[in-house]
């Protein structure tokens, strides 16, 4: 018997390199993780305590898929990112067990309505819809840790139509993967299935429809989508 009174909301999974599928829960993105881009948002790029956003889990667009330019917005812009995929949970993780939680890393695009964030940070509003509207996480397969393993250096770039935008190394983050993991699990339970975004490096910019993105992470895959 179905005791639901609508019908329940599909379950969200990403493929997995080699296989398989992984069911996702919540998807955290910490803010201004690299001082370059700190700087270009006109942010102190000092060492802070991170913040965290998010977006839901359905905002994401995976294998390969076309990306929506969304409604509300004369502004859109991509943020390259490394995404954790938690395997493990647990509550006020240490960094030196952290990685052990970890299942995977995946490429990820945060995709902004800048306008409508720029608004907001302004008002002192929240930014909630200006990171979590429908399709603003593009996201490729997941590379699971017995593959990966566990990249804390190597380049991160993003490339709009075949032309070089962003371009970092992971290893600037100002906090890595450990910390980044420490720090959200004081504050929420981590479960498995939840994804974290850790941040971008500089070179931000304005997308439109008709544009081919690709993001690419050394030891981690490739990610392409089109903004239709």
């Amino acid at each position: 018997m179905n005791d639901y009174v609508i019908s329940p909301p599909p379950e969200v999974s990403i493929p997995v390199s080699g296989g398989k599928l992984f069911p996702v829960r919540r998807i955290f993105c910490v803010g201004r993780n690299y001082a370059a881009h700190a700087r270009e948002m006109c942010a102190n790029p000092d060492r802070e305590p991170p913040f965290f956003f998010t977006k839901p889990a359905d905002a994401l667009v995976t294998a390969g898929a076309d990306t929506p330019y969304p409604s509300a917005t004369g502004n859109l812009h991509h943020e390259i990112e490394l995404v954790v995929a938690i395997g493990q949970g647990g509550a006020d993780i240490s960094a030196g067990s952290a990685l052990a939680h970890v299942f995977g890393y995946a490429v990820g695009i945060d995709l902004t309505r800048r306008d409508l964030q720029d608004e907001a940070k302004a008002q002192r509003r929240p930014w909630d819809m200006s990171k979590g509207f429908d399709a603003s996480a593009p996201i490729g397969d997941i590379i699971p840790v017995s593959a990966a393993g566990h990249p804390a250096s190597g380049r991160i770039a993003l490339a709009v139509n075949h032309r070089l935008r962003q371009e970092g190394d992971l290893a600037d983050q100002i906090w890595p993967v450990p910390e980044m993991i420490e720090a959200l699990s004081c504050l929420v339970v981590l479960v498995p299935g939840d994804l974290i975004f850790t941040g971008t490096p500089d070179g931000v910019g304005a997308l439109v429809r008709g544009d081919f993105v690709e993001g690419e992470i050394d030891g981690v895959g490739v990610l392409q989508t089109r903004i239709v």
